[in-house]
């Protein structure tokens, strides 16, 4: 793929700006920063090993759940170490080809997010609102089939956010106001035409994005809805604890990203909009474990009997 030929090419790579703040604030970032990916690291590799060794937790929430750790894994060390790199050597460069990978795996990590969460709001559905048919419309077919077009779709998307974004022309400068390489903040600094990209963007912004957190919405309707008709109060508690946690990482991913979208444009906005990615790039991955395992009686029992069998050994 040949870019066209400018003045000032993309030969040396992009400039990412990262976060403009003082010395004693950036070493406070980078200890936030680096604690905040080995917890993410060791709490989801975890939550997947786990998973795939003790048999009670082979069922189609813990299923989707691995899913989710794999993908908030690469989500993290993708963007991550580039920006600790930064504060620590205070080197902003990187290379187009490696811009380019942190945008496919970016791309990749983000969208699998959003259909893994939406495949865990139809499991809690069907959990809640159809218990009786639970094991015949949740089997493994169907578990394994939302699971591989998950990623089929999101390695889709990224391909064609990587190919897009890698034709572009970066003729007027390689600063990008980022702390990583997103093809938004790309497009913001090219100097091609990038009027049919921002309409794939916004295709892509419907499909990707809003249409799975209406569903997830609608989804939470009907289990609310049935939660309430249960007569028991131990059997609302049971069936709303069961969903507590999908819940509460919808709200933790999607809160930040409508506060980014939702709010006005401005220079000084720059700077808190960078924030909140980091807050959905690396504290929302790192607390879905903690969501996940406190008061998690299936977890906590299997890390209880993976215990019991090494000490065996």
């Amino acid at each position: 793929m040949k870019m066209e030929e400018c003045l000032n090419s993309t030969e040396n790579g992009f400039y990412i700006s990262a976060f403009s703040i003082s010395k004693t604030g950036q070493c406070l970032l980078l200890t936030a920063v680096l604690l905040m990916y080995l917890m993410t690291i060791v709490g989801n590799t975890t939550i997947a090993v786990l998973v795939c060794l003790v048999p009670q937790l082979h069922t189609p929430m813990y299923f989707f759940l691995s899913n989710l750790a794999i993908t908030d894994v690469i989500y993290v060390s993708v963007t991550l170490p580039k920006l600790l790199f930064i504060l620590l050597t205070h080197d902003h460069w990187v290379s187009f080809s490696a811009c380019m990978t942190q945008l496919y795996f970016f791309s990749l990590s983000a969208a699998s997010d959003v259909f893994v969460l939406t495949s865990m709001s139809y499991d809690r559905y069907v959990a809640v609102c159809k218990p009786l048919q639970y094991s015949s419309i949740m089997n493994k077919d169907v578990c394994l089939s939302l699971a591989l077009s998950t990623w089929i779709i999101s390695a889709t998307n990224a391909i064609i956010n990587l190919l897009s974004t890698s034709l572009l022309s970066f003729c007027f400068t390689q600063k990008v106001d980022h702390f990583f390489c997103d093809h938004k903040a790309l497009y913001a600094i090219t100097s091609s035409d990038v009027t049919s990209r921002n309409i794939v963007l916004l295709c892509q912004d419907v499909l990707l994005a809003s249409f799975p957190f209406l569903l997830i919405m609608t989804s939470y309707v009907f289990i609310i809805s049935t939660i309430l008709k249960i007569h028991s109060s131990e059997g609302r508690l049971k069936a709303y604890s069961s969903c507590t946690s999908h819940l509460t990482t919808v709200i933790l991913f999607y809160g930040p990203i409508i506060i980014i979208y939702g709010k006005p444009e401005s220079e000084g906005s720059k700077e808190v909009e960078r924030l909140l990615t980091l807050l959905y790039t690396a504290v929302v991955p790192m607390l879905n474990p903690f969501v996940y395992t406190l008061r998690n009686k299936e977890i906590l029992n299997a890390i209880s009997s993976i215990k019991r069998k090494r000490n065996m050994i």
